[in-house]
């Protein structure tokens, strides 16, 4: 058996999740969400209290804890990596992070059955966070990696046209500056949806169950506009 708590604060959500396996049985998720703009600080410690008082877990029967590492809002990851990175430090466990976008497909895969997705979150700075995926399996495959990137730049992924592309996440408030093709190919968009720890706990169960996992120490966010940054100085 395996229990993993997930947490996440990258967005104006905030949501704990715990996921237990077991062989041979159905998953128990147990969760909480809120939408909680600058709460995530008073917010996120208790949801994570309550996900284990409901489960009738103590924190030391933890296998692992899984955070949302982004990208979204800095001040959002920092709390969450902070907040995952001390209980790891605490019980001594693996840390494993999960991507927000890849979470977001997740969820509307799960929910709505959609197979084709173009995440997206609003940046700020007049950019978008921005990914594409195939859902398959329950599991989503990345078809246009992780990147930031003004509306205007944005395309769907090459020999994929054909498709019935939905847009997911906060970035798709910007759809009238994604150039006519995005928009032509886009079935719908669900702007209001945000990332949830439920989906994050999945994911994150997954990878580590395949061995992967890190030392509390190593945790950090991911900041896609740091990288490009850096990239463009080199």
């Amino acid at each position: 058996m395996s229990i993993l708590l997930a947490l996440d604060a990258s967005s104006s959500a905030c949501s704990a999740a715990l996921l237990r396996r077991r062989p041979g049985a159905d998953d128990e998720l147990l969760s909480r969400f809120a939408l909680t703009p600058r709460e995530h600080t008073r917010r996120l410690l208790p949801m994570v209290d309550e996900v284990l008082a409901e489960a009738g877990v103590a924190p030391a029967e933890l296998d692992a804890i899984a955070y949302g590492h982004g990208p979204g809002s800095f001040t959002g990851l920092r709390i969450a990596a902070g907040a995952a990175q001390g209980l790891a430090y605490g019980l001594d466990r693996p840390l494993v992070g999960v991507s927000t976008l890849a979470a977001l497909a997740l969820g509307a895969h799960r929910r709505h059955h959609f197979r084709w997705l173009v995440t997206a979150l609003d940046a700020r700075m007049g950019e978008i966070y921005v990914a594409a995926w195939q859902c398959a399996g329950g599991r989503p495959e990345r078809l246009l990696d992780e990147a930031v990137m003004a509306p205007e730049r944005l395309r769907l992924p090459a020999g994929h046209d054909d498709h019935d592309w939905v847009g997911v996440g906060s970035g798709w408030t910007l759809l009238e500056r994604m150039p006519a093709e995005v928009q032509a190919g886009l079935g719908q968009h669900l702007p209001e949806v945000e990332a949830d720890a439920a989906d994050m706990a999945l994911l994150a169960m997954q990878e580590f169950e395949d061995g992967g996992g890190q030392p509390a120490h190593l945790a950090q966010p991911v900041y896609l506009r740091n990288e490009v940054a850096w990239k463009n100085a080199r």
